[in-house]
């Protein structure tokens, strides 16, 4: 009896799987495959989010389950990096200060100087890791200059109110950590990617560098694998196609927001998808999930 009712439950989530308010009735919606493809992961199961953005009219082309919080993983990340950003431009540091190595923020996983021997590099060159393959210790230290609470005023101070950056990064979470890294709805994210590409997250400087440090994000494995871009060198347009992205990743959880501009259009985006990583067959199946977004954004772009 469970499971019946979990599949009917499903089945009403996927029914309701629908474009956004702006799409005609009367004609084949736009990103049909998006929804398709989406629809299948949340009856087997899994929770789905998606949002697209037109950034020009501000239409919502995509919109599903935009509303329910996420586990986010490494998204959470731009949070703390608009902050350094707002920090840099208010002069309340200076991008050239120092910052050293410790064994206390010592993490494995995502990133590149805990492998380098460099002992301490400056903030502006940390926030290039983070941006560039989201490092770990990198956003450790910084969290240890700026600290969490710093990072939630100004969340709180954007109206973000269901996308957070919970916690430092561990290599592994204890009863009394945060359970996530961070969390989001997608429907913030979207508009977050959006007012950056726009230059309005706190001011154009601020927001223009933090862009800067994503566009060098070498992670384009999820909704970004349908663009062809060179992961290692995509910051200028490639076939009048330029990307600025960040991704989540952890078990369980795959997570993209980006800023996706061609030739026609431009838009904002984000998708959260949260499964049972049972064996890596689930896993592909949702990373197949989130490609055939990007398709349908590369096809709306151009």
């Amino acid at each position: 009896m469970v499971e019946l009712e979990k599949a009917r439950e499903r089945s009403t989530r996927v029914r309701g799987l629908r474009a956004g308010r702006h799409v005609s009735p009367t004609r084949t919606p736009q990103f049909a495959g998006s929804f398709a493809a989406l629809g299948r992961l949340a009856y087997e199961g899994a929770q789905v989010s998606a949002n697209v953005l037109d950034l020009q009219s501000g239409q919502t082309l995509v919109s599903i389950d935009d509303r329910i919080v996420l586990p986010t993983a490494s998204i959470g990340k731009v949070l703390l990096l608009i902050e350094v950003s707002a920090r840099l431009t208010g002069r309340d540091f200076s991008g050239y200060g120092i910052l050293d190595k410790t064994p206390r923020d010592s993490v494995g996983d995502s990133g590149v100087w805990q492998h380098m021997q460099a002992p301490a590099l400056p903030v502006a060159d940390l926030a290039t890791l983070v941006g560039a393959t989201s490092d770990n210790l990198a956003t450790n230290l910084l969290l240890g200059r700026i600290g969490l609470d710093a990072v939630r005023a100004r969340t709180e101070s954007l109206g973000l109110t269901r996308t957070a950056l919970l916690d430092v990064v561990r290599d592994t979470r204890g009863p009394d950590d945060a359970p996530q890294l961070s969390v989001g709805s997608t429907a913030e994210l979207s508009w977050l990617f959006g007012a950056l590409a726009r230059g309005e997250v706190v001011d154009s400087i601020t927001s223009q560098r933090v862009m800067s440090w994503l566009s060098l994000n070498c992670d384009l494995s999820m909704v970004a694998a349908a663009f062809g871009l060179d992961p290692l060198s995509h910051r200028l347009p490639d076939h009048q196609t330029l990307l600025v992205n960040k991704t989540g990743t952890d078990t369980g959880v795959r997570a993209e927001a980006g800023a996706l501009r061609g030739q026609r259009a431009a838009v904002s985006y984000a998708v959260s998808i949260q499964f049972a990583d049972d064996n890596l067959e689930t896993r592909l199946r949702a990373l197949t999930a989130m490609r055939a977004v990007g398709e349908e954004l590369l096809e709306y772009v151009h």
